[in-house]
């Protein structure tokens, strides 16, 4: 299969929601090319990130009724639950393993361009998030610190090189703080990173073209709804320790 036909059946199975078949006809396009363009880096992150949202989202569910069944007392039916989550997570596990494998062996080491490389790095903070909300003891460990670690890399590179309103930059910050709220459980730190971006976009807005606007404006509402619910959590934290 070429390239470009790879690319076609990717865009197909996105139209037709089969996020599974668009990982793999797009992993195809992205290992033939030492540096994916920008829409096959798009196809790659919304290929994976539908295909692992949907078990997230199972897995929250599993978590839940897990939590219910072990209140009630049902041991059987706490049992079952858990081996439907155990499943779920090791089918988390193949494919957060599989884009990061191909992440380090194929794409970083020859992506040629800054946005490449912050995309990446975003990317890798991403997928070691997922694997540690459901890890634990020294695994958790170790996906925490290496998302951390990548989500730095990719904020260094973005602060450094990409305007403030700039939908990358953006996004790598979302994501950091939310790591820092979710996994790290640290709602100040989380507070931190999402003011300081959405502060430094707000600066420069006047500045926006018509074309990014939209982009740079949604992902500043996402940072400004969990700046507020954040901030509103830590001064109730501040009020019951008072």
């Amino acid at each position: 299969m070429s390239r470009l036909e790879a690319v076609y059946f990717a865009k197909l199975a996105e139209q037709a929601e089969r996020w599974d078949d668009m990982a793999e006809f797009i992993k195809v396009a992205v290992a033939s090319t030492p540096d994916p363009s920008l829409d096959e880096r798009n196809l790659l992150s919304v290929a994976y990130k539908n295909t692992i949202g949907a078990r997230r989202a199972s897995w929250r569910v599993l978590s839940q009724v897990e939590t219910r069944e072990r209140q009630r007392g049902r041991a059987r039916q706490t049992a079952l639950v858990v081996a439907a989550r155990v499943k779920l997570e090791h089918e988390l596990t193949d494919l957060c393993k599989d884009i990061l494998r191909l992440l380090a062996e194929r794409l970083v080491p020859t992506a040629l361009s800054i946005e490449s490389r912050i995309f990446y790095s975003k990317m890798i903070g991403d997928y070691y998030r997922y694997l540690a909300e459901f890890s634990t003891g020294a695994d958790l460990d170790e996906c925490a610190t290496k998302a951390e670690e990548a989500y730095a890399e990719a904020a260094v590179q973005a602060d450094e090189n990409l305007r403030a309103t700039h939908p990358m930059r953006l996004g790598v910050a979302l994501n950091q703080s939310v790591f820092q709220y979710d996994v790290r459980k640290d709602p100040a730190r989380a507070c931190e990173i999402a003011k300081a971006s959405f502060d430094g976009a707000l600066a420069e807005l006047d500045s926006l073209s018509e074309e990014g606007y939209r982009d740079s404006t949604l992902i500043m509402q996402l940072l400004r709804d969990n700046l507020q619910l954040w901030a509103a959590e830590l001064q109730e934290t501040e009020t019951e320790t008072a």
